[in-house]
């Protein structure tokens, strides 16, 4: 089979994988808007999906506004969380005693539930900065796990290979280490990216009740407030596609990044 043909067949096969799982959702959405105005339930009990939106389309401009400012949160704390846990899983990875010393805490961060912290970051911190931190805190560790498992992960074979050919530590770190640990790091990644959202929304959330913040989260609250339940199904709309859009986009940078040379992409390819 040729290069070309494998390609055209694996995106039919993408397609029709992608049409079973938007059929079951267009018909629930169908049964949701039936139920509604069948049984006549009221907008501020539960709207229905075409309710849900037209408020969308009605109050695009604020919830789009919101929408950046959850985004900025999310993408700022994913880099800075990348960046900390990569640097942090090469020092590991070169020492078992500062991996002894130092994952006890990742561990911790990783186990204290974020909407327990959130409320004590906005005491010492500007609600901007406690907000970040909180996406941070999330995203980081499954990152740093995943490198750090990545980067220990490597064919003794090779070591022993690099040892012969006298490879400096640099060496064995930019040509075995670091290519050896990517498709770990890549999988913590997409962990991280959802998790990064997840953190600015519940830290949103606390922001908001202080009276902070103009995300996703502080819109959902405020809506609440109102009663105005489409605002808040549009917002929570708005909040699962642009999780739904994160994953697709670290998805394919896996995809473009392993398809050539990782099985688990060259089988998902064939």
């Amino acid at each position: 089979m040729t290069p070309r043909l494998k390609e055209k067949r694996g995106i039919a096969e993408r397609l029709r994988d992608a049409a079973a799982p938007l059929s079951v959702f267009a018909v629930a959405l169908v049964l949701w808007e039936a139920i509604v105005w069948l049984r006549d339930i009221p907008p501020y009990v539960l709207p229905s999906p075409s309710a849900i939106a037209w408020k969308l389309i009605e109050d695009r401009e604020l919830l789009f506004a919101s929408l950046k400012v959850t985004l900025a949160i999310t993408f700022e704390s994913l880099a800075l969380a990348t960046v900390c846990a990569v640097a942090l899983a090469i020092l590991i990875a070169h020492s078992k005693r500062l991996e002894r010393t130092l994952m006890p805490f990742a561990v911790v961060l990783q186990v204290t539930p974020i909407i327990a912290i959130a409320p004590l970051l906005l005491v010492y911190l500007a609600p901007s900065s406690a907000v970040l931190v909180c996406a941070f805190l999330v995203a980081f560790f499954p990152i740093l796990s995943n490198a750090t498992l990545g980067l220990a992960s490597v064919d003794h074979a090779l070591l022993d290979l690099f040892d012969l050919y006298r490879a400096s530590a640099w060496q064995k770190l930019l040509y075995l280490r670091l290519p050896a640990a990517l498709p770990q790091f890549l999988a913590g990644l997409r962990i991280g990216g959802g998790l990064a959202l997840i953190g600015a929304i519940v830290a949103e959330l606390a922001a908001g009740a202080a009276g902070q913040g103009t995300g996703l989260a502080f819109r959902i609250v405020e809506a609440g407030f109102r009663l105005d339940i489409a605002r808040m199904f549009a917002a929570l709309a708005l909040i699962s596609l642009t999780g739904l859009a994160i994953h697709a986009a670290l998805a394919s940078l896996s995809h473009l990044l392993l398809r050539r040379w990782h099985e688990s992409e060259r089988a998902r390819g064939e």
